[in-house]
């Protein structure tokens, strides 16, 4: 065998020399021009030719607002960050259609949102001290502020909430989005949370728009509080969709409860993997019924697994 072919042949590599840049035909490029052009054809075209706001400005100013809210003490540097978040609010207010509804403009908006940093900073607090209590791999709050996915979805959400509650389009949706996009944690802008509120790990946590939330609360990865489903969703539209969870209550991981009208009663404990579209009372224990498991051993012996004792309910 030959030397030259013997050596391996370098990924991509051709027989022929390389070539300049690949040209489409002009009458390809031209059709495929024209018709990304059109402004009739689709729904998506049609918002695009509108105007449409470009969400990474979104993006930049709710990091710019959470690095306030959660770092920034000197009183200093206060002075120059607190008028920049005011000013990339107001930017963005004016490149949206505030609703006719309101008397709101995006002067007023702005210094409302202003008047609320304080507020906003207390509620993140208390969700930071939530998760300290009730998580005991937490080895102090500068890791729960720095590291923990919930606090930032958290955050944008109580940013994006105070912004919805305003009727202000578009910019809190895009900011739960972010958030979701972030840390896989889906939080609607119009669910109502209350304080102290934990989540522990997050991942699949879906909080629909109508859902209402108390005090003390606390949430385990894969929970859903959604909606039930109808062939003509959108008669819900603006309707209580969305399960209320009132003070004290704690979900285990993988449960879904549905419907606007499920109410989880104060200081219930909801089981992992539980399926709930109709209401508790106050202090319930739910409990999906545990599956029978088969272990085999090294001698096919087979013994079933008793996984129905009760189990520990002090949370």
């Amino acid at each position: 065998m030959s030397s030259s072919s013997s050596m391996p042949r370098s990924i991509g590599s051709s027989s022929s020399e390389a070539k300049g840049p690949f040209s489409c035909p002009d009458d390809v490029l031209a059709d495929a021009i024209e018709g990304l052009a059109e402004c009739e054809d689709t729904v998506l075209s049609e918002t695009v030719c509108g105007g449409i706001l470009d969400p990474n400005e979104v993006v930049l100013w709710v990091d710019r607002a959470k690095r306030l809210l959660r770092f920034r003490v000197d009183e200093a540097e206060l002075r120059s960050e607190v008028p920049a978040v005011a000013d990339g609010l107001y930017q963005l207010l004016i490149q949206v259609d505030l609703p006719e509804s309101t008397s709101a403009t995006a002067e007023t908006l702005t210094i409302d949102f202003v008047t609320k940093l304080v507020g906003l900073r207390q509620q993140i607090s208390l969700d930071v001290e939530a998760a300290y209590a009730g998580d005991p791999a937490a080895n102090g709050y500068d890791e729960i502020v720095l590291a923990y996915p919930a606090i930032r979805a958290l955050l944008v959400h109580r940013i994006a909430h105070v912004l919805y509650l305003e009727k202000v389009p578009l910019l809190p949706r895009i900011m739960s989005e972010y958030a979701h996009d972030r840390t896989g944690i889906d939080i609607h802008p119009g669910a109502e949370i209350g304080e102290r509120f934990f989540i522990d790990h997050g991942t699949g946590i879906v909080i629909g728009e109508t859902a209402i939330i108390g005090d003390r609360v606390r949430l385990y990865q894969g929970v859903t509080l959604g909606a039930t489903s109808i062939k003509d969703s959108s008669a819900l539209r603006g309707k209580k969709r969305h399960p209320t969870i009132e003070d004290d209550v704690t979900i285990y991981a993988g449960s879904t409860i549905l419907g606007g009208e499920t109410v989880i009663g104060a200081g219930s404990v909801i089981g992992g993997n539980v399926w709930l579209t109709n209401s508790v009372p106050a202090g319930s224990r739910v409990m999906a019924e545990s599956p029978r498991q088969r272990v085999s051993g090294p001698n096919d012996s087979c013994d079933v697994l008793d996984d129905t004792k009760s189990g520990h309910w002090d949370v």
